[in-house]
């Protein structure tokens, strides 16, 4: 299990590095920025890296950072209820048009968001025990 725990860190992090690096073209994709210029913006996305770097460098040692895990869950959840608020008010069709990798962006982000928020959160709850 603790094998399994040490690569979910690992693949939270590359999925923000990763992703956020070829999504944004090494934030020259624009058409990210415009359509969440407050969350999305080439600082929000950089931000997003961060987070990435930080789930990384715990992967090997989470077991000695159970809060920081919450932590990670609550950045998780605030990042979901975004996405979901924002898919409710936009469609993601003129997007795609405009911009592939934009439309692939705001299509999947908040997905991975939930995804990495339950496993956080599955980990914080192990930890309490």
């Amino acid at each position: 299990m603790n094998n399994f725990i040490k690569k979910g860190f690992i693949l939270a992090g590359c999925t923000n590095i990763v992703a956020v690096l070829i999504l944004s073209r090494l934030f020259t994709n624009e058409t990210i920025n415009k359509y969440d210029t407050t969350v999305m913006s080439n600082f929000g996305l950089l931000m997003i890296i961060v987070w990435g770097f930080a789930y990384l460098s715990v992967s090997k040692s989470y077991y000695k950072a159970k809060w920081l895990i919450a932590v990670f869950a609550i950045e998780k959840l605030i990042y979901s209820i975004i996405w979901i608020q924002w898919r409710l008010s936009n469609n993601v069709t003129p997007i795609f048009e405009e911009d592939k990798m934009a439309g692939i962006f705001y299509a999947i982000y908040g997905i991975n968001d939930i995804l990495f928020f339950v496993f956080f959160s599955y980990v914080f709850a192990k930890l309490l025990k």
